[in-house]
């Protein structure tokens, strides 16, 4: 797969919360980098199992309200992707509205780099 092609990808089963099928779309030594660590950890983790403890956490952690995808926006080796979503925390019960900006970068038809970017206001 090319660019263009895994960015569609990553569209369709987003917009489907297909997280685990996306997964497959990840190079074994992928970087994913979030915008904070939790509980003062680093932000960045690497390698295709992290990104899937990720993706447990998520889905064990948030109810998703909705969750709106826009994009892809793609040049070269690496596409954007808008997400936006309203969420609650499964414990707390707090409920809130998020919006980030998925860059990544694609080598030989895998994502090797992912980088997530807050909306700030």
């Amino acid at each position: 797969m090319n660019t263009l092609d895994v960015a569609n990808k990553v569209v369709e089963l987003t917009r489907k919360q297909a997280w685990y099928d996306a997964l497959d779309l990840y190079d074994d030594n992928v970087v994913s980098v979030e915008a904070f660590g939790m509980g003062g950890e680093s932000p960045e983790t690497r390698g295709k199992e992290g990104v899937r403890g990720k993706v447990d956490w998520w889905v064990n952690a948030m109810e998703v309200h909705s969750f709106d995808v826009q994009g892809p926006f793609v040049a070269h080796d690496r596409f954007v992707v808008q997400y936006d979503a309203d969420v609650s925390d499964k414990k707390t019960k707090q409920r809130h509205k998020m919006s980030e900006a998925g860059v990544y970068t694609v080598k030989n038809g895998k994502i090797v780099r992912e980088e997530f970017l807050p909306r700030v206001d």
